[in-house]
C-alpha cells in the first residue's frame, strides 16, 4: 500500500510565501487524492514489494500511459516537490552543485533565468525540473545539467534523467496565493524557498 508521506515541515511553515490554505488543499486534498486513487488502482496488483505493492519508480518507468502512471507519478512528483522547497530555502547553492551549475549554465543567475522562463512557458499543467542529463544524452558533449519541462504527470526519470529538484506549475500549486501570476510565484520560490541543499544531496548521490 502506498502511503501519503508526511510533509517535511508544518503546513504553515512556508507562509507568507505559500499560505497554509494552499498547503491544506495542495497536500491535504490533491496529493492525498493521488495516493488514494493509486491504491485503488493497485488493489489487485502484486507485482513487487514486500506487501505486494510496486515501488513508485517501478510504476513510473513500467506502467505506460494511463491512470496508474498518472497517479504514481503525481505521488512521486509531489513528494519530491515538497522537498525541493523549504522555509529556510533561497540563497545560493555551493560546493559541487554550484560548480556543476556554473559549468552547465554559466552562473546560478543564468539557471534562475532559465528555470523561470521554462516554468512560465510550460503551457497548461506540468512540472519544471533541474536534472542531471541521462548518460546517453549527456554523452553528446552537452552540459551535464539541464532544465526540462514535463506535461501533466510527466517525470524525467522515464527518459533516464536524474531529478535534482522540481517546481510544480499546476495552478493548484499557486492559484490561491498568486492567482494567474505564475512569474510572481516563480520569483518567490527562487528567492525564498528553493532548497539547494536537497538538490546538492541528489547531485551527490
Amino acid at each position: 500500500m502506498i502511503e501519503l508521506p508526511a510533509l517535511p515541515y508544518p503546513q504553515n511553515a512556508l507562509a507568507p510565501h505559500i499560505s497554509e490554505r494552499t498547503l491544506e488543499f495542495h497536500y491535504g486534498k490533491h496529493h492525498a487524492a493521488y495516493v488514494n486513487n493509486l491504491n485503488k488502482l493497485l488493489a489487485n496488483d502484486a507485482t513487487s514489494g514486500a506487501d505486494g505493492t510496486p515501488s513508485l519508480e517501478t510504476l513510473i518507468t513500467n506502467a505506460g500511459p494511463g491512470a496508474v502512471f498518472n497517479n504514481a507519478a503525481q505521488v512521486w512528483n509531489h513528494t519530491f516537490y515538497w522537498q525541493s522547497i523549504n522555509p529556510d530555502g533561497g540563497g545560493e547553492p555551493n560546493g559541487e552543485l554550484a560548480a556543476a551549475i556554473d559549468a552547465s549554465f554559466g552562473s546560478v543567475d543564468n539557471l534562475r533565468t532559465e528555470l523561470t522562463a521554462k516554468a512560465c512557458g510550460n503551457f497548461g499543467s506540468g512540472w519544471t525540473w533541474l536534472v542531471r542529463r541521462a548518460a546517453n544524452d549527456s554523452g553528446d558533449g552537452g552540459p551535464e545539467l539541464a532544465v526540462v519541462n514535463t506535461d501533466d504527470a510527466g517525470n524525467p526519470i522515464v527518459d533516464g534523467h536524474q531529478p535534482l529538484l522540481t517546481i510544480d506549475v499546476w495552478e493548484h500549486a499557486y492559484y490561491l496565493d498568486y492567482q494567474n501570476a505564475r512569474p510572481a510565484y516563480m520569483a518567490t520560490l527562487l528567492e525564498h524557498l528553493i532548497n539547494w541543499d536537497f538538490a546538492a544531496t541528489n547531485y551527490a548521490s
